[in-house]
């Protein structure tokens, strides 16, 4: 492992939800993933989810609230709880998820990504 640039990172993809591995640690995926507009409302049932604002503002939009996160501030949505990340415009994320997540956790989606591709 080398050290990692995360501008670097972000500038080798340009899709939108589709997160790629950066690297990991303890059985744990360093993910990184632009977003824009709205995601899909799901929950993860064994696992946390750490979302971290690199560049913008995203919304984490819970059944009891919304979390507003600009950049360098982050939320980890504990496991069952159902949520939808919007981004109003694009937003670059990091993330720590153990490596069995599914991004679109309990919700069957065609944003649903099976094989994550390694930056």
């Amino acid at each position: 492992m080398s050290k990692v640039n995360l501008a670097d990172k972000f500038a080798l993809f340009d899709g939108f939800w589709e997160p790629k591995i950066a690297g990991e640690l303890n059985n744990q995926y360093v993910k990184l993933a632009k977003l824009k507009g709205e995601f899909v409302w799901h929950h993860h049932e064994i696992e946390d989810e750490f979302f971290m604002v690199i560049k913008g503002h995203l919304t984490i939009k819970l059944r009891d609230g919304d979390i507003e996160l600009n950049e360098g501030e982050f939320y980890i949505i504990p496991k069952g709880v159902e949520h939808m990340p919007v981004a109003e415009n694009e937003v670059h994320v990091l993330m720590f998820e153990p490596k069995s997540t599914v991004n679109t956790g309990s919700a069957d989606s065609d944003k649903t990504i099976s094989n994550l591709e390694r930056i």
